[in-house]
């Protein structure tokens, strides 16, 4: 066991390039991986790593061995996991890391329910809206929009994200309802900085497609902050469906351009292919499949009151 957890140790040094970052992503002191490296290095006769006060990069045997190491790793996680859920248990730390806007408004209630059916699995969640590497950054899998960092991670649609221009009554009686896409260069725009179509705007109405390039007056990677200016009546802004739901069925906020549909994006869990397997991250992924079944409840009720059209554009490129 001792010899396994120092090849974990070895693992995430060479994944992470970072004794430091290692330590954080195993929660043990930094002492502890440099005792763990250097047990493994006595045991196999050769160093693993060329060290220096500014990097550290793995040596010709490391990188020989440092993939079959890495599914070493694995494949004794996923025999432990199916050891637990043969006497029906499933125990561990399950790490996720998802996106601010998602996690702020609908993560909490997945989370629950997912502890009330599986009590005995720890989920340990980081939070951001970058772009993340989940072997790099030591997490199970990411829940994002953006396509992986990599060809060698696995990418797991689960539900679309749809998205809409909004903004207050008082607002659009001030400043005018935009009745085309183009219109829209005519007002205070607040936009999210992140999307994977950047500065690339596609509406859709039937038959018609229309591609804009707009300037934004707030531009932010807090689609929150943009819900709050939207409040303010400071200008159109464009946010997902999952934050303007409430809003917009309470009459807070008002759509703009309801004629035109924005191409989606797919929320997807992002995870490495060895860990496509892996027995608590399949039943996280099937708990939120369950729980959305590619048709969201803040969908179907802005569907419900006729804000929506039921079927969404998702654009692989968009």
């Amino acid at each position: 066991m001792d010899l396994l957890v120092n090849i974990e140790a070895f693992v995430r040094v060479a994944q992470t390039q970072s004794f430091s970052e290692a330590a954080r992503q195993l929660r043990v002191a930094r002492s502890v991986v440099t005792t763990r490296i250097k047990q493994l290095e006595e045991h196999v006769g050769t160093p693993l790593f060329h060290r220096s006060t500014r990097m550290v990069r793995l040596t010709e045997t490391g990188q020989a061995f440092v993939r079959d190491s890495a599914d070493l790793v694995t494949r004794s996680q996923e025999l432990f996991a199916q050891m637990r859920e043969a006497r029906g248990k499933p125990i561990g730390t399950l790490r996720i890391h998802a996106l601010t806007g998602f996690v702020l408004d609908r993560f909490a209630s997945i989370l629950q329910s997912f502890q009330e059916t599986y009590p005995e699995i720890r989920l340990q969640v980081s939070v951001s809206d970058e772009v993340v590497d989940p072997v790099a950054a030591g997490v199970d899998c990411a829940l994002q929009i953006f396509p992986p960092a990599s060809t060698e991670l696995v990418s797991n649609a689960l539900f679309p994200v749809r998205r809409v221009f909004c903004a207050t009554k008082d607002y659009l009686a001030r400043h005018g309802t935009p009745e085309s896409p183009h219109d829209l260069h005519k007002h205070q725009l607040g936009l999210y900085s992140r999307y994977p179509s950047r500065d690339r705007w596609t509406f859709h109405r039937g038959e018609e497609q229309i591609t804009a390039y707009l300037n934004a007056s707030l531009l932010t990677n807090s689609v929150h902050m943009l819900r709050e200016y939207a409040l303010e009546g400071a200008g159109i802004v464009c946010i997902p469906t999952f934050v303007a739901s409430q809003l917009l069925l309470a009459g807070k906020l008002q759509l703009v351009l309801k004629d035109y549909q924005l191409s989606s994006f797919w929320f997807s869990a992002v995870y490495a292919q060895t860990s496509r397997n892996a027995y608590k991250l399949r039943l996280f992924i099937e708990h939120i499949t369950s729980t959305y079944k590619r048709l969201p409840l803040w969908h179907t009720e802005l569907i419900a009151r006729g804000l929506m059209s039921e079927a969404p554009i998702v654009m692989d490129d968009q």
